[in-house]
């Protein structure tokens, strides 16, 4: 889930925890994992990095901003942390002077919607998913984080939402949005910019790291696997493919990544069905070829994401 920049979010990795996945104990150890999150944000460095014509990314503050520029204003997917608004605004205006038109949110997490309410005061229309708007005008709980999220202010929910696809266009871009099955959430979209060749895949893409999957909203393990299955056959060898979190990467990047989650998957799923409880398949080390690049530094450690695995099959 959320990464203040990727390194400073992975770092957080010293707050987690090998604990049980099941209540009363949450998969983090911090008192208030979400606050201190927010609390990074505050001194969070964003980086800016030019991508192809028109689209950056800003990353540092929750997860991977996109930014298109251009005579028709500012269009971004994702918004961060709030509490990093200042960084945000200084490098928007560093890109461009254009005022800001279009927020599209990727999903509902805090980390990809914290900053809707002041970026929607500063000009930009929310769009996103209906599940997006309904976790957001709701009560919502992580029970990984033990964390519960209050309705978001009016200002922070989206305006314009859809069910499986929509298109804009703004900056002589197309972009299409398209409603994933139920992956990371149950409210994940792609954004395709499709005359730059950039996919946006959010939260259904960590890039390098053991991805978390939030089961209370709707994720799990195979839909995250199905959503790395889509954005593979969207992506050309000449795709920039914007993950979640962690760095912008390419289609061979994302393979490695869907190889792994499918060979856990597959590992646990054989555990389970011999009757292996999950401390068992812990135990059983399945994750082990793949610790050494996927277990270090991400906020979802290998014993934990096997527990996340096996809730799911």
């Amino acid at each position: 889930m959320p990464q203040i920049s990727r390194r400073s979010f992975l770092q957080t990795a010293t707050l987690t925890a090998t604990a049980a996945w099941l209540a009363p104990r949450t998969m983090f150890a911090a008192d208030d994992p979400i606050a201190q999150m927010r609390a990074g944000g505050i001194t969070a460095k964003i980086t800016t990095q030019a991508l192809r014509r028109n689209v950056s990314v800003l990353m540092g503050s929750g997860g991977n901003i996109a930014v298109l520029a251009g005579p028709d204003g500012k269009l971004l997917v994702d918004s961060g942390f709030a509490t990093s608004r200042p960084q945000i605004a200084q490098a928007l205006a560093a890109i461009s002077s254009a005022p800001l038109t279009t927020l599209v949110n990727t999903h509902w997490h805090f980390d990809h919607t914290d900053g809707n309410e002041w970026l929607h005061g500063a000009g930009a229309t929310i769009v996103a998913h209906q599940n997006t708007l309904t976790r957001l005008s709701t009560t919502q709980q992580i029970a990984a984080f033990g964390a519960t999220f209050p309705p978001s202010p009016a200002g922070a929910l989206p305006t314009i939402t859809f069910h499986s696809s929509k298109s804009l266009s703004s900056n002589g871009e197309s972009l299409a949005l398209t409603h994933y099955e139920p992956a990371h959430t149950d409210t994940d979209i792609s954004v395709y910019f499709t005359e730059a060749d950039i996919l946006h895949c959010g939260d259904t893409w960590f890039h390098g790291v053991y991805p978390f999957i939030d089961y209370s909203t709707g994720g799990n393990i195979n839909g995250m696997i199905l959503a790395a299955q889509r954005n593979l056959a969207t992506a050309s060898a000449k795709t920039i493919l914007i993950p979640g979190h962690g760095p912008v990467g390419n289609r061979q990047d994302l393979a490695a990544d869907l190889n792994m989650m499918t060979t856990i998957r597959d590992a646990v799923a054989a555990l389970k069905q011999q009757g292996k409880s999950a401390d068992e398949a812990v135990a059983a080390k399945p994750t082990a070829a793949f610790d050494a690049k996927y277990g270090v530094g991400g906020i979802v450690p290998p014993d934990n994401f096997v527990r996340l695995v096996y809730q799911g099959v």
